[in-house]
C-alpha cells in the first residue's frame, strides 16, 4: 500500500478514493493513536470534528464519529466551519485530537481528512506513519480493541464553536477596519458564516461573493483559485480591497482597489512589517516555502528582514518557525501562519490583520504591497504522469540542468511533485516573461515524455 498521507492529509475523489471505510479506519486508528494520552483512569479521550460544505462531508463526518466513538472517544461536533477554527477549538477545548474533513480548494468531486494533535496542531510524519501503521495492521485482520456498554464514546453537537472562534479572530486585531469597504469571496465553503460575522463585527462594510454554498458548488468558478469575480466585484463596488479564501479558508489571497492581485508573498511582506513595526516579527525573520518569489527574498533583504526558505508545504513552514521560534511564515498560494495566534495557516485571520495594516496606515493596498515586485514566473501543472520519478529520471533532470544554465543568476527553476493532486508541478522564474513562458513551456514537454 502507499503512503496514505500526503502534504496535507489524507485526500482523493470521495466514495471512490476517500471511502466511509477508510474514514472510519483511519479515525479509529488515529483513536489509538492520538487518543491514549487523553484516555486514563476516570477520563475519556475528546475530539474536535469539523467539515466544510461538501456534500461527501456528511457521510464522511458520520463514518468519522462513528469510528471515534466505537473507539471509546467522546466526540464534539462543530459542523461546518473552516479549517483553523477545527484547530483552534481543538486547542482552545483542550481536545487531544482534531480531525477536517475537507479537500481545501480541490474541486466539489474531492474530499480529505486532517488530523490535528493535542493543541491543534498538525501531525509529524511519524504520528501519520504510526495512525498508517495501526490502521493497516487492523485492515488485514487483527482485531481492535473495541469498548462496550458505558466505554463508547458520546457524541454531542457543539455549536458554541462558531462564537469562540470568531471572538478569537476579533481579538487578536491590533486596530478596527471601520472606514473600510471589503469584498469578501467565500468559495462557497467553510468560511462563507464565519469570515463576513468577523469583518462585520470588526467595523468593516462588507459585500459578500461565493457564500451562499449547497454543498455543490464549493471552489466552483469562485475563491482563492479562481479571483475573476473578486476583481471585478471590487472595482464595480469601489472597494477598498477584496479577500478570498479557498474551500477551508485556510488560505488567503487579495485583490486591490485597482482588481490587481495580491499573492501570499506579498501579503506576507506587508504583515512581515507590520509585525516588526509592532515588536512582534520574533528574530526578525520571515519563513517561506522555495515557491516563494525571488521578489519575495529581494524585498526582504532590502527592508533588513531575515528570510528563511523550507521545502513546499505549511507544515514544513509552521516546522520552521516553531523549530528557532519565528513569528511569521507562509506560502505563496495564501497559506499564512502567524503563530501567535494560530497554529495552522488562517485565511480569516490573514485577510482581518491585511485588512487592519491597511486601515491603520491609510494606504491602499497596492501601495503597501509595492514593497516587492514580483519578477515573472511561471508555473505549469502536469497532469497524468508517473511524479514519484520525478527525482530519478535522468532526462528530466538533463533538462533543467540546460534550463538553469540558459536562465543563469537571473532566475530559476523548480519542478516538485503535488503533494495533494495527481501531477507535476513545473515553475521557472526570470527576469523577462517570455523567456521564463518558453523555458517552462519546454520542461513541461519533457515532463510530459519523460514521465507519461
Amino acid at each position: 500500500m502507499g503512503r496514505l498521507f500526503g502534504t496535507d492529509g489524507v485526500r482523493g475523489e470521495a466514495n471512490a478514493d476517500l471511502t466511509a471505510e477508510l474514514a472510519l479506519g483511519l479515525s479509529v486508528a488515529a483513536a489509538h493513536v492520538l487518543g491514549e494520552a487523553g484516555s486514563f483512569e476516570g477520563h475519556r479521550a475528546v475530539a474536535v470534528v469539523g467539515r466544510d460544505p461538501r456534500a461527501s462531508g456528511e457521510f464522511l463526518e458520520a463514518a468519522v464519529v462513528a469510528g471515534l466513538a466505537s473507539a471509546g472517544v467522546d466526540v464534539l461536533r462543530v459542523g461546518v466551519l473552516p479549517t483553523p477554527a477545527v484547530a483552534y477549538l481543538t486547542g482552545a477545548l483542550g481536545a487531544d485530537l482534531g480531525v477536517m474533513l475537507s479537500a481545501s480548494h480541490n474541486a466539489m468531486p474531492d474530499n480529505g481528512i486532517k488530523f490535528f494533535a493535542r493543541g491543534g496542531h498538525k501531525l509529524a510524519d511519524e504520528l501519520e506513519d504510526r495512525i498508517e501503521t495501526v490502521y493497516e495492521q487492523h485492515r488485514t485482520g487483527a482485531p481492535w480493541e473495541r469498548p462496550t456498554g458505558a466505554g463508547v464514546g458520546r457524541i454531542k453537537s457543539y455549536d458554541e464553536g462558531f462564537d469562540q472562534y470568531v471572538a478569537h479572530l476579533i481579538g487578536v486585531l491590533p486596530n478596527r477596519l471601520d472606514g473600510l469597504k471589503i469584498v469578501l469571496d467565500e468559495a462557497h465553503g467553510a468560511a462563507a458564516r464565519v469570515s463576513p460575522e468577523a469583518f462585520a463585527r470588526a467595523g468593516a462594510e462588507i459585500i459578500t461573493i461565493g457564500a451562499e454554498p449547497n454543498g455543490l458548488n464549493i471552489n466552483d468558478g469562485c475563491g482563492s483559485t479562481h479571483l475573476g469575480l473578486l476583481k471585478a466585484a471590487v472595482v464595480e463596488h469601489g472597494a477598498h480591497l477584496g479577500i478570498a479564501h479557498d474551500g477551508d479558508a485556510d488560505r488567503c489571497l487579495a485583490v486591490d482597489h485597482e482588481g490587481n492581485e495580491i499573492d501570499g508573498d506579498q501579503i506576507l511582506a506587508v504583515l512581515a512589517l507590520a509585525l516588526r513595526e509592532r515588536g512582534q516579527l520574533r528574530e526578525n525573520t520571515v519563513v517561506a516555502t522555495v515557491m516563494s518569489n525571488l521578489g519575495f527574498k529581494l524585498a526582504m533583504e532590502r527592508e533588513g528582514v531575515g528570510f528563511v526558505q523550507t521545502g513546499v508545504g505549511d507544515r514544513y513552514v509552521l516546522e520552521s518557525m516553531k523549530e528557532h521560534g519565528y513569528a511569521l511564515g507562509g506560502e505563496q498560494s495564501g497559506h499564512v501562519i502567524v503563530l501567535d495566534h494560530a497554529t495552522t495557516g488562517d485565511g480569516t485571520l490573514t485577510g482581518l490583520l491585511l485588512a487592519a495594516r491597511v486601515a491603520q496606515t491609510g494606504r491602499s493596498l497596492k501601495e503597501l504591497a509595492g514593497v516587492m515586485e514580483r519578477l515573472p514566473q511561471i508555473l505549469i501543472n502536469v497532469p497524468d504522469v508517473d511524479k514519484s520519478r520525478v527525482a530519478t529520471s535522468a532526462e528530466l533532470a538533463a533538462a533543467v540542468t540546460d534550463a538553469e544554465r540558459e536562465l543563469g543568476a537571473t532566475g530559476r527553476v523548480l519542478l516538485r511533485s503535488s503533494g495533494t493532486e495527481p501531477l507535476v508541478r513545473v515553475m521557472v522564474e526570470a527576469a523577462d516573461i517570455d523567456q521564463a513562458r518558453s523555458v517552462a513551456g519546454r520542461l513541461a514537454d519533457v515532463v510530459k515524455s519523460a514521465l507519461g
